[in-house]
């Protein structure tokens, strides 16, 4: 057989090692394209003059739009076959991409848990994405909920990794050649650096942004993104919700751009502690998001900067007045659909 089915989860095996095909050069139409799926207008991704003057070679892409190129080259090959990606922790961002640079991406096995019914299994995996010179450019782990395409298939032993809570702070790697010593506050869009912020605040983003059945389409091919779950809509017509699933890093993306309002000098994406998407994204769905400050963070050597490790949740179809989060039993209203845990980098006087 010469088409690709995609891996199922009695295929996976610990340890196991893939290289996953088709490197991808990331163009200016790529950055364009991005700003045009979700809006954002963090000044450093958006004009090569500001990067320039803070000592970078150019506006580097978005931090996110790497990850989902990245990311995207692992699907035909992790999760294909997926129910649903669940999570992500121990996420590095260790260089800055710009156009023209061609990224690739290789995956480890690092753990495999088979569900209770029998048809699905849970498999673990540690991505890492390099530039054309085999840079490593973003190092993360993500677990994904896959079919299984026999339900008497046998499958491997439980192990479940242990993942850190968090990214240590001195494990942050700030973009090479960045110096915040001089940023423009005005330029950067609101008054508002690493001191003006306090661990336990929270802050409402205030504005929301509906997703679009288009844009999540074109979004995916755009990061080539094959997962059915998303494209294939008469495969999706026979599951519980009937529609394609939105990819859960166009809702991540949605709730970056959204905390522009509130977080505008949060210059670029550090590393993500964890993730979690909590309830399905629909297109029609109207994403709201508010963000508390978990923990501040100076940076080895560094006065021109410091880090804020947030906790951004992201809602559909529900303002974030009121704060919507977890209750006391730890479950999420059916309205949340994301809890990212993040940090920043941001620049001080």
């Amino acid at each position: 057989m010469k088409t690709n089915p995609g891996n199922f989860f009695e295929d996976f095996r610990l340890g196991q090692e893939i290289v996953h095909a088709t490197p991808r050069t990331v163009t200016v139409g790529d950055a364009a394209l991005y700003t045009a799926l979700y809006g954002s207008r963090f000044a450093l991704q958006s004009s090569d003059e500001f990067a320039r003057g803070l000592g970078l070679p150019a506006a580097p892409v978005d931090d996110l739009l790497a990850f989902h190129i990245v990311f995207g080259k692992t699907v035909p090959d992790i999760s294909l076959n997926a129910v649903a990606n669940l999570g992500y922790a121990d996420v590095r961002w260790l260089q800055s991409v710009y156009p023209g640079d061609t990224l690739a991406t290789r995956s480890t096995v690092i753990g495999l848990r088979e569900n209770a019914n029998g048809k699905s299994g849970i498999v673990y995996v540690r991505s890492i994405g390099t530039n054309q010179r085999g840079e490593a450019v973003l190092d993360y782990v993500r677990w994904v909920m896959v079919r299984k395409a026999r339900a008497d298939a046998a499958t491997p032993d439980t192990v479940v990794p242990d993942l850190p809570d968090r990214v240590a702070p001195d494990r942050l790697v700030v973009p090479a050649g960045l110096d915040l010593a001089a940023y423009d506050y005005a330029l950067g869009g609101q008054p508002h650096g690493w001191e003006d912020y306090a661990a336990g605040e929270k802050i409402d983003h205030v504005d929301g942004m509906t997703i679009e059945e288009a844009e999540h389409m074109l979004a995916t091919r755009l990061y080539q993104n094959t997962a059915k779950v998303h494209f294939n809509q008469l495969q999706q017509g026979a599951s519980p919700l009937g529609r394609r699933l939105i990819y859960g890093g166009h809702v991540i993306s949605l709730a970056r751009a959204l905390t522009f309002n509130g977080l505008a000098n949060a210059v670029s994406i550090l590393a993500i502690n964890g993730g979690r998407h909590v309830n399905p994204t629909l297109a029609g769905h109207t994403i709201h998001a508010w963000s508390e400050v978990v923990e501040k963070a100076e940076l080895p050597g560094r006065r021109d900067a410091g880090a804020l490790r947030l906790r951004t949740i992201a809602t559909k179809d529900a303002p974030c007045a009121g704060f919507p989060d977890r209750d006391d039993q730890g479950k999420y209203p059916d309205a949340v659909v994301l809890d990212l845990d993040y940090w920043v980098l941001m620049p001080r006087r």
